[in-house]
């Protein structure tokens, strides 16, 4: 018996520990964001009947690109849409991106922005419009960037790239959805209450997450009002603030 047709939208697939692949659908057509594996997506795809259109991928690493290859083997006409910076490293991308390019995917526009600071070369892709015609509300795909409660670590970037990437996302509308490439929000929330423990917002959150957990479910994606609201690296006010919780972020042992 095969599986309920899906509706238009955007699901979320998780892999690995805590990898979350985000699927854009559009009719018969989907976009897969980051797939760091290929067999869950093309076994998703398949089941539902799906053709993969594209790729969008954030950045190089592993966990982000790792199963583009064989998604192509299946659907070899699809694009891999990647940032032009990293041809080297993504080197089976077809549409060459840079900041401030706006493409058209399954009729919808998409804006690309530069968030390097996780990498030198990390992108994110904002739907604007949203993802269909009947669903406005702005989207966002930010991979390693932005977390639910944390951002990504400075493997290849400083804290003032990446408070000026997190700036450029803050530019975004309160009602944005946050697709973040991870589900780290509650050991996010875990560290941030135990840092400012008199902070109701972030103990609400963190209360709403941990019972989410607990049944299996996922955080994401959020919103950038609740990042705002509650994501301590969102709120820093310089780079130096920034640096400071990146450090007792990474040094935490809670």
């Amino acid at each position: 018996m095969g599986h309920p047709c899906q509706s238009d939208g955007i699901e979320p697939l998780p892999v690995l520990q805590d990898n979350v692949i985000w699927i854009w659908i559009r009719g018969r057509e989907a976009v897969v964001v980051d797939p760091a594996v290929a067999g869950p997506v093309q076994d998703w795809l398949v089941e539902r009947k799906l053709e993969l259109t594209a790729v969008l991928q954030t950045h190089h690493h592993a966990d982000h690109i790792g199963g583009t290859p064989d998604l192509l083997r299946q659907w070899p006409s699809a694009a891999v849409i990647a940032s032009a910076a990293d041809r080297e490293r993504i080197p089976f991308q077809t549409v060459s991106v840079q900041p401030g390019m706006q493409l058209e995917l399954l009729g919808q526009s998409v804006t690309v922005i530069d968030v390097h600071a996780h990498t030198r070369a990390h992108l994110a892709y904002v739907l604007p419009q949203g993802c269909a015609p009947d669903q406005p509300t702005p989207v966002l795909f930010c991979g390693d960037t932005l977390f639910g409660a944390g951002c990504g670590r400075l493997f290849e970037g400083s804290p003032e790239d990446m408070h000026l990437a997190l700036k450029r996302l803050e530019g975004l509308p309160d009602d944005t959805i946050v697709h973040c490439a991870h589900e780290y929000t509650e050991a996010n929330l875990r560290w941030a209450h135990a840092l400012r423990p008199d902070d109701q917002a972030i103990a609400k959150r963190l209360s709403s997450v941990s019972a989410l957990r607990r049944h299996g479910e996922l955080s994401l994606p959020s919103t950038m009002g609740e990042e705002r609201r509650t994501n301590l690296f969102v709120r820093a006010r310089s780079a130096q603030e920034l640096r400071d919780l990146r450090l007792h972020k990474d040094s935490w042992r809670g």
